[in-house]
């Protein structure tokens, strides 16, 4: 299955500072990933070109990075994901940005049944939560974006089941 999924957001802050605030992603003064709510994003060198990491059981190299610009992942699990997911960064105006994620995959019969169920759902309210903090860093008026019931509903499962996995560990 081809799989386009796009999420964009206009901040009302030069493409510099907007920049500067995702310079954090994957540290450990990281400002912009929800991970009170989610898996932390970590890559094991650091983010550079050909770094290894993700977050959770999404696992990606970093295949192209342009500082300010643009950072590209290729997918190495789950395995069916086959393709690329990126961040970028663009000024609109001297003083508006948009920051977008975009999706590009192919997937397997068994994969498409997971980004369709599972996958999906969680990436786009994770995406649009960072969005969200990216926003509310600049902004007195915090924005929240609400979970919809299925999101809530795999999450608590998720939850369960990694509090089992710990009691039997």
């Amino acid at each position: 299955m081809r799989v386009i999924n796009s999420h964009k957001r206009i901040i009302n802050k030069p493409k510099e500072k907007v920049f500067k605030l995702l310079k954090t992603l994957a540290t450990n003064d990281d400002q912009i990933w929800p991970y009170n709510n989610w898996p932390a994003m970590r890559f094991k060198e650091g983010v550079k070109l050909g770094s290894r990491g993700g977050h959770g059981r999404i696992r990606y190299t970093i295949i192209a990075l342009e500082p300010g610009k643009h950072i590209k992942f290729e997918f190495t699990k789950p395995e069916g994901f086959n393709g690329t997911h990126e961040l970028n960064i663009k000024a609109i105006s001297e003083d508006t940005s948009e920051i977008s994620h975009l999706i590009k995959m192919n997937t397997t019969f068994k994969a498409s049944f997971l980004w369709m169920l599972v996958v999906r759902w969680l990436h786009d309210a994770l995406i649009e939560e960072a969005f969200d903090t990216v926003e509310n860093y600049f902004s007195e008026e915090k924005k929240k974006t609400k979970y919809n019931l299925w999101v809530i509903s795999l999450r608590d499962f998720y939850k369960r089941k990694m509090f089992q996995t710990k009691q039997h560990s």
